[in-house]
């Protein structure tokens, strides 16, 4: 019989706030975080806007001095963060019990980008010798997970997930399984990512992916609503302590909430565009559904991708309605970006953290901004204002470049 898995701490950086009952607050009150970029000139950029994390300064947010910070990335400064955060907050102690037993799982979509940038610029400006020594060990993708490996001493399993957009998702769906599979007993998991870079904002929007709305930043990113334009970029980090439950209880911790089931899958069918079908989608979320040993009207949230994109919400909407049958017209659905942005790699440890709190708070998270219901989008979406209601189960969607997709299922520990 596989192990049960609990969830015992959580911690965030975001852009509306770097602790987690800020950041539900925010999120129940309807608040935005989304505004003009500050951190480099973008006056000639298409795209001038982003959920960006500002005043951060990591030393403030635990056990690590200025110089240890200069040798790390901004993403893994916020993975870092998070984690000191959701460690806290969890009670536990890593310099007892068996290190070996103790992993960590933390994805990224991108990862040093940062990093990838300013060191281009010193091998075309001042030559190769002038390349940083740092620069590998800060942009690599598994940077977050072998910077918080050291830093608390975590021996067990030590692994990094880049699934684009589904790679936090994908990260705690796998630290889940290993406890399941008695392959760890605690494993502190998530996802980071720091890609508002000008690099990174140009990028994504000579793709077209992002929305333009330069004069109205707030009101930008609004999932499922006709007048979307595309999805609003961010940064930050979403961190879990997952458990074993019975080492949780041995050790007298407070059980935030349980993961009950993960799923995934892959469209197939193109590197950045959705099945209009949605079917790889629906396939991950069965998927999860069943790995809960539960039926689908059974949950009673859907933590939506929903990133505000013309093609990826109708997708999701198709996916849910084929998931879900008739329970799809009465069930709450929810896009967390509405407030602060996409976090790409990181979206999914941010809206793990937000589900945990709508369980804890029996509260579903609005969809803000949604003022005209796109037609090809009929669900309860919650629109615009947080709602009070029996929350017992969620499902947690994620999907990214690649047609990764990726989904969870929480719910209180019974």
């Amino acid at each position: 019989m596989a192990r049960r898995v609990v969830i015992t701490g959580t911690g965030i950086v975001s852009s509306l706030g770097f602790e987690v009952s800020e950041l539900w607050d925010k999120i129940c009150a309807g608040k935005s975080g989304i505004g003009r970029i500050e951190r480099f000139d973008c006056s000639d950029f298409k795209v001038r806007f982003g959920g960006e994390v500002r005043n951060f300064d990591c030393t403030e947010h635990g056990d690590i001095t200025s110089k240890e910070v200069k040798r790390v990335d901004r993403f893994v400064q916020f993975a870092y963060a998070a984690a000191s955060k959701a460690i806290v907050s969890s009670g536990i102690d890593f310099t007892t019990g068996d290190p070996y037993r103790h992993g960590v799982l933390v994805g990224s979509g991108i990862g040093g980008l940062s990093e990838i940038e300013m060191q281009h610029d010193a091998l075309f400006d001042k030559g190769p010798s002038r390349v940083s020594p740092f620069m590998i060990p800060k942009l690599m993708v598994n940077a977050a997970s072998g910077n918080i490996s050291v830093h608390w001493a975590l021996k067990g399993p030590n692994s990094a997930v880049a699934t684009a957009c589904a790679s936090a998702t994908n990260a705690i769906g796998d630290a889940f399984r290993l406890i399941q599979l008695d392959m760890a007993d605690v494993m502190v998991t998530g996802g980071s990512e720091a890609a508002i870079t000008p690099l990174g904002l140009s990028g994504f929007a000579r793709m077209n992916a992002l929305s333009t709305r330069n004069d109205s930043p707030e009101t930008a990113s609004r999932p499922f609503d006709k007048d979307r334009d595309g999805f609003v970029m961010a940064e930050g980090a979403g961190v879990l302590v997952l458990e074993e439950y019975e080492h949780a209880v041995a050790r007298g911790a407070i059980i935030l909430a349980e993961v009950f089931g993960y799923g995934m899958s892959a469209d197939g069918t193109h590197m950045t565009a959705p099945d209009p079908e949605g079917k790889g989608a629906a396939r991950a979320m069965s998927g999860a559904i069943r790995d809960a040993k539960m039926n689908p009207d059974e949950i009673d949230y859907v933590n939506a991708h929903g990133t505000s994109t013309p093609l990826g919400d109708r997708a999701e909407t198709v996916a849910i309605k084929t998931v879900f049958g008739d329970h799809s017209k009465t069930m709450a659905v929810s896009s967390t970006k509405s407030q602060i942005g996409h976090l790409l790699g990181a979206s999914g440890g941010v809206e793990s953290v937000v589900c945990v709190q709508a369980l804890q708070d029996q509260t579903a998270p609005p969809t803000i901004n949604l003022d005209n219901p796109d037609e090809g989008c009929a669900l309860d979406y919650v629109a615009n204002q947080a709602r009070q209601m029996p929350i017992r189960r969620i499902l947690k969607n994620s999907f990214g470049f690649g047609g990764h997709n990726a989904c969870l299922v929480y719910g209180t520990a019974d």
